[in-house]
């Protein structure tokens, strides 16, 4: 893949028109587009359809889907015939719920010949430190090794990879031998940008370093998008 494919541009935005302008600002320079619960929230799961119609060929539905294994099955089912890339389900749901999303997606997408969606286990937030994951969410493990065995879990129940912050990609690419295995990796922040509410961040050239397979930037392409779009705008008749 080309440096463009890798990058997967979240339109952490709260209005479609806003996230369609986006999209056709970018995407000739970005792989993949991602629409999460802001969005999706405000304006429905058709706004997925408005940015594919604005040009955007592959797209990230962040679901972070994260209920008992039968209602994670059924959503999955929906979310197939929406047509996303990639969807996301909370590893710490359990084996079970993992393996009915896999299991649903695999079954929608033949019995109806649609593409599809790649699942993805969210591991650990990058808004939680290493503090908070023992203090506030009583975890005994590090952050390493409570990623690592969320990342084997994962992979046993059939995900195509794991949502992980950039300070893990190593640890889940000892813990899960299989190259193909993806890694997102958001709290990806160009060298001198803003950490915004993440707490383990990472330049792009020292995820990719690592083994990261896509990376999710946020805040800092968008903010810049929108500078461009004001200044052209200042500059119009």
């Amino acid at each position: 893949m080309s440096g463009k494919d890798r990058i997967i541009v979240a339109l952490d935005v709260v209005t479609g028109d806003h996230a369609v302008e986006l999209v056709r600002q970018l995407k000739g320079h970005v792989g993949v587009f991602k629409a999460g619960l802001e969005l999706v929230t405000a304006e429905g799961t058709q706004v997925l359809k408005r940015l594919r119609d604005a040009g955007a060929e592959r797209l990230f539905y962040d679901a972070k889907l994260h209920d008992i294994p039968n209602t994670v099955a059924g959503a999955m089912k929906s979310v197939a015939r929406l047509g996303a890339w990639c969807v996301t389900v909370h590893a710490t749901g359990g084996y079970a719920q993992l393996e009915a999303a896999v299991k649903s997606a695999w079954e929608t997408s033949t019995q109806e010949s649609l593409p599809r969606p790649k699942v993805l286990a969210v591991t650990v937030l990058t808004s939680i430190s290493i503090e908070a994951l023992a203090s506030e969410l009583k975890v005994g493990l590090t952050v390493s090794e409570y990623v690592a065995e969320l990342a084997k879990m994962a992979q046993r129940a059939g995900c195509d990879g794991v949502i992980a912050s950039p300070h893990e990609i190593e640890v889940v690419r000892a813990a899960v031998n299989d190259p193909d295995f993806l890694i997102v990796t958001p709290g990806v922040r160009p060298a001198g940008a803003d950490k915004g509410d993440q707490a383990r961040v990472m330049t792009p050239s020292e995820a990719i370093e690592r083994g990261a397979s896509y990376l999710v930037i946020g805040r800092p392409i968008v903010a810049a998008a929108d500078r461009i779009a004001e200044e052209i705008s200042q500059a119009l008749p």
